[in-house]
């Protein structure tokens, strides 16, 4: 929102960039420049800017003014859990409270999770003060896992607090229900009433207890819905509040002074506004049962953290808080147990269970200077690790932050249902006000008890809470089911991107490929073995950090090789390196290398040929000047990726490899995987480019996972980073794959695309079921069958809407993704 407001006194803004007074100077000029600044100073070393103001100003102009300069104002994001919403209408109300706040740029609400975002530098008091305002107190979002137990307990008290007034107003409501419909469906029990007690006790008995339905548990919907009728602002409960309380008024003028209506019009309606309250109740309560379980997922993932660590003191480990564990800490591991942060082996080693971060079920061997994560689950094995990252700086607690994000966005569809919603409450009183008056008009005398049936039918009918819940319980269930197979939305919108990409393009290496090299074939010469030829090579290579000679010293232990000595060791840039093992000069590296000490390789020439144009980089190794064999390392293909790469085309993808390294050695990885697009030799702004031309052809997914691709990732409509890469690249995308390479690409694809068709069918449901029942209750029905929908059946079918909704939307929680571990 871009109107100018009032702006505070002073409003400090980040700025991210500056590097010198210079910097400083250019953005304090530009500043100044913005109609209604007084004076902006800028302090490089806090990398902020403080701006005072003489006359109203947008904050957003600010903001532009700073990145016309080059540097960037990062909008601060604020959350805040907010309490009273209870329809569309609700959010979009409160969020233009929280944008009337001076310094606020963007607001967004959640109606399944009863949370608030908002961007921009406005304090936490005056967003806190804008929300009481409005008649939806908010809090301060408390650290992740005591937000998720703080949330758990709101829910719980609220779910408590419906079922208690359901079953009481259910208690209250049954005997008017048997002493109003009992009569109309068995006359001799109505005879039976007015011969025994009485039709007038019998409405003393019925005026008596559902006044008490309404003054008791209906008294949520009357606090609420008459105080937002006072604000100007109706919402949900201002329909049932009016729609109850006409008939219960009606009633009781019919009860207690029937001199007051016209003879034929002399009827109560106590059972109907009783049981609107109750069935209305019945199904908050169904749906905060509902939405508890729809929320889990973040509840989850903090239940996996234990309480506490055993932690080395001194010469003993000793039980602490996890609250008390410090980064540098020595935590021990015992077999079976969750490890409670993330670090670094020291002592020991084990098979860990990781499927809650990767949703591989299978467990993985770390030993000494392995990661482990917090919240995994050891196997069989003990050991220490050094904590590395605590709080909110561990994998959990950001996997929960993302999911959380990600269930608080708004997809591009939900932008219409916001703007019906604002207007429904509105229509739809204005609507039951029209029904009255025509009915009293039209309908053959006595006019008065049918037209206020078909006024309160329209009210209590008129459902907005299906229309608000219809995307965001899904967002809420879909991203938390992703976040249970490994697929972790940074942004909800991304979810109605991703529904609609058609082509994929893909990065090669850490991707399709493992992303470092391995020994693929070593072919000895004529007079020597495999395994002394390893030990030699592995001797050589030991001391070098090259990916090339690590392939070689890995492959060296895995077959058990000798383990040499090497002397002289020297490394020759762009050739290979030599040294002295066991007493015979070893040189190890490219034929430019063999040609200079002399060694004849024209008998690997044949061999070196074919595994070049495989993919493979030929290496030699020379012993005494002799060649003495053909060592080829490739970067193998993920055993996933094709597998990966068939789930994507029978998706309807189309398939590019956008890749940096060379291009004979992408083209063969690109023939192995069936892959007829490739751009090769590219740099980053050149992947970005690709992603354009691409896009000519339709919405673009790029899956990538290093620095170099953090640009492409931005770039394309979605941007899917693979969770084994950097945290640049990860940052630049959409979504994160936390199994490691392209595996959970499908995956990720076939969830949106589910929850993008669970949101459609609850769209449909709502504004369906809106368009539908309304004009009945109305009673379009009347002048062609002599139909009127009665309140009761108007109520029940409210509260069974909400509940369809939020029923539909869990169904999510047990989608299947195409590949699985």
């Amino acid at each position: 929102m871009n109107v100018p407001h009032r702006a505070p006194a002073t409003l400090s803004l980040p700025v991210i960039g500056m590097t010198c007074a210079s910097c400083v100077g250019r953005v304090e000029r530009a500043l100044r420049a913005v109609p209604g600044v007084e004076q902006a100073a800028v302090n490089l070393a806090a990398e902020r800017a403080e701006i005072r103001f003489a006359a109203p100003a947008t904050p957003a102009a600010l903001v532009e003014a700073i990145e016309r300069t080059g540097y960037v104002s990062p909008a601060a994001v604020t959350a805040l859990s907010v309490s009273g919403l209870h329809c569309g209408s609700c959010v979009g109300r409160a969020e233009r409270a929280l944008l009337a706040v001076p310094g606020v740029t963007a607001a967004r609400v959640n109606l399944a999770s009863a949370r608030a975002e908002v961007e921009g530098a406005a304090p936490e008091a005056d967003l806190l003060a804008a929300l009481e305002g409005a008649g939806y107190p908010g809090a301060p979002v408390a650290d992740g896992a005591e937000e998720a137990r703080a949330q758990a307990a709101r829910r719980e008290a609220e779910e408590t607090g419906l079922r208690r007034d359901t079953l009481l107003a259910a208690a209250l409501t049954l005997p008017v229900f048997i002493l109003e419909m009992g009569g109309h469906a068995f006359p001799a029990f109505h005879h039976w009433i007015a011969g025994t007690i009485g039709m007038g006790a019998s409405w003393a008995i019925q005026f008596a207890l559902a006044t008490l339905v309404l003054a008791l548990p209906g008294r949520r919907f009357f606090a609420l819905g008459l105080k937002a009728l006072g604000r100007g602002a109706p919402e949900m409960n201002s329909l049932v509040a009016l729609g109850a309380g006409a008939a219960w008024a009606y009633s009781t003028v019919a009860t207690v002074a029937p001199a007051l209506l016209p003879e034929g019009s002399r009827h109560v309606y106590f059972e109907p506004a009783a049981l609107i309250v109750t069935l209305i109740l019945a199904g908050r309560w169904m749906e905060a049962r509902a939405k508890g379980r729809a929320s889990e997922a973040i509840r989850r993932l903090f239940a996996l953290r234990p309480e506490t660590a055993r932690v080395r003191r001194g010469a003993k480990a000793r039980e602490i808080p996890l609250s008390a564990l410090r980064r540098g800490d020595i935590v021990e591991v015992r077999p079976g147990e969750r490890i409670p942060a993330d670090g670094e082996i020291v002592e020991g080693g084990s098979f860990i269970d990781e499927s809650m971060l990767t949703g591989e079920p299978i467990p993985v061997e770390k030993g000494e200077g392995a990661k482990v994560t917090g919240g995994a689950v050891n196997g069989a094995g003990a050991f220490a690790f050094r904590v590395t990252a605590i709080g909110a700086d561990t994998t959990l607690a950001r996997i929960a932050a993302m999911v959380e994000a990600a269930q608080g966005g708004k997809l591009p569809i939900q932008a219409m249902v916001d703007r019906v919603t604002m207007w429904f409450v509105p229509a739809v009183m204005a609507l039951a006000a029209l029904t009255f008056a025509l009915w009293l008009a039209f309908a053959p005398a006595p006019a008065l008890g049918p037209a206020l049936v078909a006024a309160v039918a329209v009210l209590i009918i008129a459902c907005p809470c299906a229309m608000g819940l219809a995307t965001p319980v899904s967002i809420m269930v879909g991203t938390g089911r992703g976040a249970e197979i490994g697929v972790l939305f940074r942004r909800g919108e991304a979810l109605q991107r991703l529904a609609g990409a058609r082509i994929a393009a893909l990065d090669k290496t850490g991707t399709l490929t493992e992303g470092r090299p391995r020994l693929s074939a070593l072919v000895p010469a004529e007079g020597f073995a495999r395994a002394e030829l390893l030990g030699l090579a592995a001797a050589v290579e030991a001391r070098s950090e090259h990916p090339v000679a690590r392939a070689v010293v890995e492959a060296a232990e895995a077959e058990g090789a000798e383990r040499l000595e090497a002397k002289g060791f020297a490394t020759l840039t762009g050739r290979g390196a030599r040294a002295e093992v066991a007493g015979r000069q070893v040189a190890l590296g490219s034929a430019k290398l063999m040609a200079e000490i002399g060694a004849d390789i024209s008998a690997f020439a044949e061999e070196a040929a074919r595994r070049a144009g495989e993919g493979e980089t030929p290496l030699y190794i020379a012993v005494e000047g002799r060649a003495a064999a053909l060592l080829t390392v490739a970067d193998p293909i993920r055993e996933t990726t094709p597998a990966a790469l068939a789930a994507l085309r029978e998706q309807g993808f189309e398939i590019a490899m956008i890749t940096g390294d060379d291009k004979r050695t992408a083209e063969a990885v690109a023939r192995r995987l069936g892959i007829g697009e490739v751009f090769a030799e590219v740099s980053p702004e050149g992947k970005v480019e690709a992603v354009k031309a691409l896009r000519a052809r339709g919405p673009v997914v790029f899956v990538g996972d290093g620095i170099n691709d953090a640009p492409a990732l931005a770039e394309a409509d979605v941007g899917l980073a693979v969770s084994s890469g950097t945290e640049i690249a990860a940052e630049a995308a959409d979504a994160a794959l936390m199994a490691g390479g392209l595996a959970g690409a499908p995956n990720a694809v076939a969830l949106s695309r589910a929850t993008l068709a669970n949101i459609r069918g609850n769209l449909f449901w709502a504004f369906a079921y809106n368009a539908a029942l309304i004009p009945v209750a109305a009673g379009a029905l009347y002048p062609a069958f002599g139909l009127q929908l009665s309140p009761v059946l108007a109520a029940g079918a409210m509260a069974l809407s909400s509940v369809f909704v939020v029923g539909n939307a869990l169904r999510l929680r047990r989608f299947a993704p195409p590949l699985r571990g």
